[in-house]
């Protein structure tokens, strides 16, 4: 072997190469991903989430390596007299991927919500209800904006992308998945990415709204214990709420339903079982798959385009606006009551549980250490996730096909 075949072989292997096919666009989301693992890892935002969505990033970037590489166009239209491929000739990130387009891990995860979630404090304060619809006024803000932004050749948002990109504001990463995969399929990417991202960075987004909004009297308010809600009350609630909003709005009905049936799982007492099911084993295999698959969507060269990037920029406006709507509704219910609410509830009013309630809570106790805000954030965060799977429904209502 000469030295000219040393060489062609060689240049044969850094042609091959990841290091000969990577771009500027792949190595700004490589970046992006190591900045979310020391957010995750480091910091401690909601590693759960972020290190498996930190680690999909840096496996779609990995030039040639084709784990979301689409060859059989399960995921696309193919034009007229084009031939598919074997499915499994699909990378093994894009075939786990069609768990998330076809809504089946949004659903499975509202189960494992419903089944880790007390309904307790929502129905031992009813009034925290109210806290759940006002923090979703950024997806309507959001909305119009969005609707405003579509005049722009570069970006043109349809209504339906509009609104696909407007409940990023309900912080509810399921329901947005379900959202844009009927309305704006092709955007449903960035929006699972923007949506997920946020929830897991509520602890850096949050409190700073939430001290601008507030006066230091208001962040020290004691709230008093809650009542003891029956158990009866506690069985009752998830078939009435689904009942309710099914027949009122059917298309939110699968969020709603998955959601109510995890619930009853907890609350019945006689399935015990499928209970510890739902909340241990299958939402952690259904987070571990969702996460990475969602970061995967972020490559480079689809991502940092103008249109992926306002969705990002209107999703994180979107999730301030709810966060504002919750904690300004919480000071109009502090002014009526007398002072016996703290407005720092309201911000757990968005859908994102329980890491809304526990920054609420862990704000509140840094102005008043004997304060214990938590089981009132979690009225407000509960009745965040109806009111996103609501929001949902309406605008499924108002834009589905």
């Amino acid at each position: 072997m000469n030295f000219e075949s040393i060489t062609e072989i060689l240049t044969g292997i850094w042609n091959s190469s990841g290091f000969a096919g990577i771009t500027w666009q792949n190595g700004v989301m490589i970046l992006v991903s190591f900045v979310f693992l020391f957010l995750a890892i480091k910091k401690k935002f909601e590693p759960l989430l972020l290190v498996p969505i930190a680690f999909g990033i840096l496996l779609a970037n990995m030039p040639a390596a084709g784990l979301m590489a689409d060859p059989a166009g399960l995921m696309t239209d193919l034009p007229p007299g084009a031939v598919r491929e074997p499915w499994y000739h699909d990378g093994v990130l894009r075939l786990i991927y069609a768990g998330v387009k076809s809504s089946i891990f949004p659903c499975l995860i509202f189960m494992g919500i419903g089944a880790m979630t007390d309904f307790g404090p929502l129905l031992a304060n009813p009034v925290s209800l109210l806290l759940g619809a006002a923090a979703q006024l950024g997806i309507y803000i959001a909305f119009i904006i969005a609707i405003a932004l579509g005049k722009i050749p570069a970006i043109g948002f349809t209504p339906e992308e509009a609104a696909s990109i407007a409940i990023i504001g309900g912080a509810d990463g399921p329901t947005a998945i379900l959202v844009a995969s009927k309305l704006a399929p092709q955007m449903l990417g960035p929006i699972a990415l923007a949506a997920y991202s946020y929830m897991a960075l509520i602890p850096l987004i949050q409190p700073p709204i939430m001290k601008a909004l507030t006066t230091e009297k208001e962040r020290k308010v004691e709230m008093k214990q809650l009542r003891t809600v029956t158990k009866t009350e506690k069985i009752l609630f998830p078939i009435v709420v689904f009942v309710v909003v099914a027949l009122l709005l059917p298309s939110a009905a699968p969020l709603i339903g998955f959601l109510m049936l995890g619930n009853l799982f907890k609350e019945c007492g006689v399935t015990e079982r499928l209970s510890d099911t739902a909340q241990n084993s299958l939402i952690n295999i259904v987070t571990i798959m969702l996460g990475t698959t969602v970061g995967a969507t972020a490559n480079g060269e689809d991502f940092l385009q103008p249109k992926t990037l306002a969705i990002v920029f209107l999703g994180l406006m979107a999730f301030c606006f709810s966060t504002v709507g919750g904690v300004l509704f919480g000071k109009l219910l502090y002014l009526i009551t007398g002072g016996k609410i703290n407005p720092l509830i309201g911000s757990a009013g968005v859908s994102a549980v329980p890491m809304a309630a526990r920054v609420s809570q862990t704000e509140g106790r840094k102005y008043n250490p004997k304060n214990f805000l938590l089981m009132h954030a979690m009225g407000a965060n509960v009745a965040g996730v109806i009111g996103s799977a609501v929001a949902a429904g309406f605008l499924l209502l108002m834009f589905g096909k």
